[in-house]
């Protein structure tokens, strides 16, 4: 970055790049590509080589999702609150973070589409951090998904894992938040879930855990706490919402934007949105 020279241009989408994730599946850095040409493309990013062409969706795919996202974007930090002492130890501990999850239940990839629908992937299933994991290359063998994930009824605007992995969470300009396994796409939740903490009563189907409504208009972005337990969402509507998801009901409205609300964040105890209105709002939990 510091010499502003282009390492690689990537080429192959037939339309617009709509969104963009790096991934930590090999060693050497992997790139997610969603396109409005409806494919996910996989790239190995030291090398710029082409490792997938997914082609599952019937529309524009305009999001995606890692169960790694959470430990990719913190790093070496978590709940402890410790300062690593170098950036060689605050390396150290984020890969260690990165590998406890990853070898536990490999990198795990959500598309949604303007199809109406997801698409849960695990394109390196033995979680190993080995280049040779990723040589399916793009005409080689065609991934599979492991779970189509249909409900709404509208295009999907946003797909989002938990912190902690167990579960995704997708809005839609149905107006509607649905909850997902984050394992397996199905209603079965995870061991590590107590089973206090569920309400069997809200399992609609085994394509999700829950259906959450109250929204009036298209729920463009989602947020997680940092602790998986709470959602928010943020809407057409001009209000921001905090869903419980021990009991799939709404938690909080925050009203006061004046119109629609277009991205929303949670970072500690705080949440922050911005929207059509100009305006940022930030709220302590």
């Amino acid at each position: 970055m510091t010499n502003r020279r282009t390492e690689y241009t990537l080429g192959g989408h037939t339309a617009s790049v709509n969104l963009v994730r790096w991934g930590g599946a090999i060693p050497s850095g992997v790139l997610y590509t969603a396109s409005s040409d409806r494919t996910v493309r996989i790239w190995e990013a030291a090398k710029g080589r082409c490792l997938h062409i997914l082609k599952d969706h019937a529309h524009w795919v305009t999001t995606l999702t890692l169960n790694t996202d959470f430990v990719l974007r913190t790093g070496p930090y978590d709940h402890t609150g410790k300062q690593p002492s170098s950036d060689e130890e605050a390396q150290a501990w984020a890969l260690e973070r990165y590998r406890k999850l990853a070898s536990q239940h490999s990198e795990l990839m959500i598309s949604g589409s303007d199809d109406h629908t997801l698409f849960l992937w695990n394109l390196f299933a033995s979680g190993s951090s080995d280049d040779t994991s990723a040589e399916t290359s793009a005409g080689g063998t065609k991934p599979k998904p492991l779970m189509r994930l249909t409900g709404h009824q509208r295009q999907i605007s946003h797909v989002v894992f938990s912190p902690d992995g167990t579960l995704a969470a997708s809005a839609s300009w149905d107006s509607s938040v649905r909850l997902w396994n984050g394992r397996t796409g199905k209603r079965v939740l995870c061991h590590n879930r107590e089973e206090n903490d569920i309400d069997h009563s809200n399992f609609h189907d085994n394509r999700f855990i829950a259906t959450m409504r109250g929204h009036v208009g298209a729920v463009y972005r989602l947020t997680w706490s940092a602790d998986s337990r709470m959602l928010v969402s943020a809407s057409k509507d001009s209000t921001v919402k905090i869903w419980d998801l021990k009991t799939y009901k709404l938690k909080m409205d925050l009203p006061g934007h004046t119109d629609e609300v277009y991205c929303v964040d949670f970072v500690a105890d705080k949440i922050v949105s911005g929207g059509r209105d100009k305006t940022l709002k930030i709220w302590k939990n």
